[in-house]
């Protein structure tokens, strides 16, 4: 018996199997998420739910946050599970091997510069200076250090300083003026 050729131009199911070094980035993400989603729905079930101001319970500040964190939750065990069953000789050895790459470095140097900004610049110093710092250091970085090839240190900080001032003013300006936000 003859079998048909498979006319959908996929990849036959050897080819399409997961990388083992992804199959254990997975399980790593979906236990990150997993602790995620349980601190925060912690913390929407901690959050003050308003009865003495008689407020509906189904209006109450932590509704939705709770939900998210359900289905986050969910979504983490999924990924959990999926990874769990899934063989992967070798997977350790090939993440240790992705996580050292240059995109590796960029995307930490991203996750870096951004929860310094979030927690650590924003609220200790003026929205406006901490934005302007936030974004003179990210283009440094990826411009000066993280760039192939390396542009020269000098004929890029005065872009970047003028780039810095702008964003930070111009996104200031519309938050406070157009958004009527209040800035820390």
């Amino acid at each position: 018996m003859e079998t048909q050729a498979d006319t959908t131009g996929s990849p036959p199911a050897a080819d399409r199997a997961e990388p083992p070094a992804m199959i254990k980035a997975d399980l790593l993400a979906g236990l990150f998420f997993l602790v995620l989603a349980a601190a925060t729905f912690f913390s929407a079930w901690t959050m003050d739910r308003l009865e003495a101001r008689r407020i509906n319970p189904l209006t109450v500040p932590g509704l939705v946050p709770g939900l998210l964190a359900l289905a986050l939750f969910v979504c983490g065990l999924v990924l959990t599970i999926r990874s769990l069953r899934t063989a992967a000789p070798g997977g350790w050895t090939d993440l240790g091997q992705a996580v050292t790459t240059s995109a590796a470095r960029r995307a930490g140097a991203v996750l870096v510069l951004t929860l310094t900004y979030a927690l650590l610049l924003v609220g200790l110093l003026p929205f406006w200076l901490a934005t302007g710092i936030f974004v003179f250091a990210f283009i440094m970085t990826f411009e000066t250090w993280l760039s192939t090839p390396r542009r020269p240190l000098l004929a890029t900080m005065p872009w970047a300083l003028g780039l810095a001032v702008v964003t930070a003013t111009v996104v200031t300006l519309v938050f406070e003026r157009l958004f009527l936000v209040r800035l820390p």
